[in-house]
């Protein structure tokens, strides 16, 4: 049996990376990000005692930090300042680097969140819709909807933007 402090040293040691790479998708900030993700832990280890089951580990520390960052912009609306990708180390470690992989992701960080949200949560998370519903505090139904418009809105904008493919590839 697993005592407390090993459970939660296991769960930061296999979730910090996922936990980070939303955490930055939502804020777009290294250093916030880094304090979302830090605070979800120190939230995770104040109510270990009540996760009960371990397979819903993820799910939890994601909805956490959700919440967290809510509460963030609750408290204050922080100054944002764009940064390089490219020094978030392991942001787009493994990625697809064609052309078009570079439009969709462009074109995915210009979704309205109620709509990029669910899709990040089901394509990258690879959550059901019941999973994403319960995350999002939406219904099942909506949940179906939001992806379905995010797909075709995805859609729409790839047919339009040929030119986009071409400028990207020189």
């Amino acid at each position: 049996m697993w005592n407390r402090e090993t459970q939660f040293t296991a769960l930061v040691k296999a979730l910090s990376n996922d936990l980070y790479r939303y955490a930055f998708w939502l804020c777009r900030h290294r250093e916030q990000a880094e304090d979302l993700v830090q605070e979800t832990f120190a939230r995770a280890w104040r109510a270990m005692d009540n996760l009960r089951d371990d397979r819903a580990a993820r799910a939890w520390l994601l909805v956490t930090l959700r919440r967290e960052h809510a509460r963030l912009y609750e408290r204050i609306r922080p100054a944002q300042t764009d940064i390089d990708p490219d020094s978030v180390p392991g942001l787009y470690r493994d990625l697809d680097s064609s052309t078009e992989a570079w439009a969709l992701r462009r074109q995915l960080a210009l979704l309205p969140i109620e709509y990029s949200e669910p899709l990040v949560l089901q394509v990258i998370g690879g959550y059901s819709g019941e999973e994403i519903a319960s995350m999002l505090d939406l219904t099942p139904a909506a949940v179906t909807t939001r992806l379905f418009r995010a797909r075709q809105q995805l859609r729409r904008a790839l047919r339009a933007d040929p030119e986009d493919l071409e400028v990207a590839a020189r």
